[in-house]
């Protein structure tokens, strides 16, 4: 695998996640904009547009970006959909769908995680030199430290 060359590319900027709230705010075209749509335009620069885009969502070809309700801070209380890989990386909850790599920087922080692909498929989080950080085999929940993450693949 040649995590140097990623299928998808997702670059976070330092302050991307931090205080996130659904206010929106105008853009420079007199459009309004979102707080999770400003954090899915840092973390994905040179994706392709977004599918579809609503007041709390973002979605991309293998991805959701979603604001997290205040609360929804645990495991337990993370919804992940059958055959996703979900994490909430400081207050964004990221919805990984499609098998390919994902380069992801400045992920920061502990948060919660939730594994639920087909029984057996093992996530792999990899450190900036490539190799594996840490695993998740389907199905598994828990909190997980987010950096140094680099990148990952959800199958």
């Amino acid at each position: 695998m040649n995590i140097a060359k990623p299928a998808a590319l997702l670059v976070a900027a330092t302050a991307l996640l931090a205080g996130s709230t659904a206010a929106a705010t105008a853009a420079p075209d007199g459009t309004r904009v979102t707080a999770v749509q400003r954090t899915a335009d840092q973390v994905l620069p040179g994706h392709p547009a977004a599918l579809e885009v609503t007041r709390d969502q973002v979605r991309y070809d293998g991805l959701t970006l979603t604001e997290v309700p205040k609360g929804e801070l645990a495991a337990k209380d993370l919804a992940c959909a059958y055959g996703h890989l979900c994490m909430i990386v400081r207050g964004t909850k990221f919805d990984f769908y499609k098998c390919q790599t994902w380069t992801v920087s400045n992920w920061t922080g502990d948060g919660p995680f939730t594994n639920n692909q087909t029984p057996g498929t093992v996530a792999r989080f990899f450190n900036k030199d490539g190799s594996v950080r840490w695993t998740s085999t389907a199905y598994q929940a828990g909190t997980a430290t987010w950096d140094p993450v680099f990148s990952l693949r959800p199958c």
